[in-house]
């Protein structure tokens, strides 16, 4: 998860590195449409415990050092039983048809020998798949310029560790142009991408979780940075996408609130004038797959968290930043929040993050993390948060 850069002045709204306008939810986005019929479900639903737990880590460069071990340990240490991860298509293909599966092993293996299941996060489009190669220096990521290529991996994938990759995250923030190849976002080009590769990934394993892309939260609507996270989902079931998913995704920040807030507290408040920054927004989410006939679908966060950004450079960021006391005591009441509130439509909820070794204060996701980056080997260095989530009974 990277964070929204906002300034205080322009109440501007995106969950990852984003300058939005933020104003009240239009109406547009909360009207009530009319629910089509129920779709049909080409394999049967699964059904996780609500809620389960989960937080990400970076073992990818660091499964054959101490390091993997050591923040694999950590996941563990929380009680959780989840372990996400990104598994970039870039750094396992070097070409079509051809895999360097020896990442992929290795956290696997660590997951494993710790009881941990893994959300494997899928996307990181490799040079070889766009039309422009020059374009990845200039984007966080971009779709390939076809869809049948990526779901060649995806099949790939859960052809390699059938019943061992328990879940997986079809892309990330696709309603950010950031993250499509500064295209607009569009969720039936989206669903073009999810269609082929929940089917490549079902004809695999037929027992793989698969869970949409995480939106970015915000009621921005811009072409050239960002659709609705409301509108997208809208959009994608719209375009008949609802039977090429297991759980929908969705990411719930809680930037400066405290994780009951209500999404029309947020709307009313002078200062955050939309629901967007309200870690209930979530509601808001199912509200519109009840809407949608969609009903039996659980509800996976696969990003969540409270930052104690105090880097004086990150004026976009630090505005709405707690203390990690804070940190700690709001993560634990969110969690204790959906369990009370969301079962059983809420499924995983994986936080973030165990930190990448690399991180150092300039980074934004530095400070999400629930630990330090320390060095290869050396001993764990945690914040707060992590002995109170550890704490937590679950």
């Amino acid at each position: 998860m990277r964070p929204p850069t906002r300034r205080r002045a322009a109440l501007a709204g995106l969950f990852a590195l984003l300058l939005a306008a933020c104003a009240p939810m239009p109406a547009a986005v909360l009207s009530t449409p009319t629910p089509p019929p129920t779709p049909a479900r080409l394999y049967p639903l699964p059904r996780l415990a609500s809620p389960e737990y989960g937080i990400q880590a970076f073992l990818w460069w660091q499964t054959d050092n101490k390091t993997g071990a050591r923040d694999a340990d950590l996941v563990a240490g929380l009680g959780f039983g989840w372990l996400k991860q990104q598994f970039s298509w870039r750094n396992i293909s070097g070409s079509r048809g051809g895999y360097d599966w020896f990442r992929p092993d290795g956290v696997v293996a660590l997951a494993e020998a710790r009881g941990l299941r893994i959300l494997a996060r899928l996307d990181g489009t490799p040079f070889w798949a766009v039309d422009d190669p020059a374009l990845l220096d200039h984007v966080v990521d971009t779709p390939p310029n076809d869809p049948a290529l990526f779901a060649e991996f995806c099949g790939a994938l859960a052809g390699r560790y059938v019943g061992r990759i328990a879940a997986y995250e079809v892309w990330n923030e696709p309603n950010l142009a950031r993250e499509w190849g500064n295209q607009p976002p569009d969720p039936a080009a989206y669903l073009a991408l999810l269609k082929p590769c929940y089917l490549a990934i079902k004809a695999a394993d037929p027992h793989a979780i698969v869970i949409s892309a995480g939106l970015a939260p915000t009621d921005l609507d811009d072409p050239a940075v960002a659709m609705a996270d409301l509108a997208f989902y809208r959009g994608l079931y719209e375009a008949g996408g609802a039977p090429y998913f297991d759980l929908l995704g969705a990411h719930a920040p809680g930037y400066g609130n405290a994780p009951e807030r209500s999404p029309a507290e947020c709307r009313a408040d002078a200062y955050w004038q939309s629901s967007t920054w309200c870690f209930r927004h979530v509601e808001e989410v199912r509200a519109l797959m009840l809407a949608y006939g969609d009903a039996d679908k659980q509800i996976a966060i696969t990003e969540m968290g409270w930052t104690t950004d105090t880097n004086p450079a990150h004026t976009d960021y630090n505005w709405y930043a707690v203390d990690q006391a804070t940190q700690a005591d709001y993560l634990v009441r969110a969690y204790q929040y959906a369990q009370a509130h969301w079962s059983p439509w809420i499924g995983l909820m994986s936080m973030v993050y165990i930190a990448d070794q690399e991180w150092t204060e300039a980074n934004e996701q530095y400070w999400w993390a629930i630990t330090r980056p320390t060095a290869a080997g050396d001993p764990a260095v945690t914040l707060p948060a992590y002995a109170a989530l550890a704490a937590m009974e679950k």
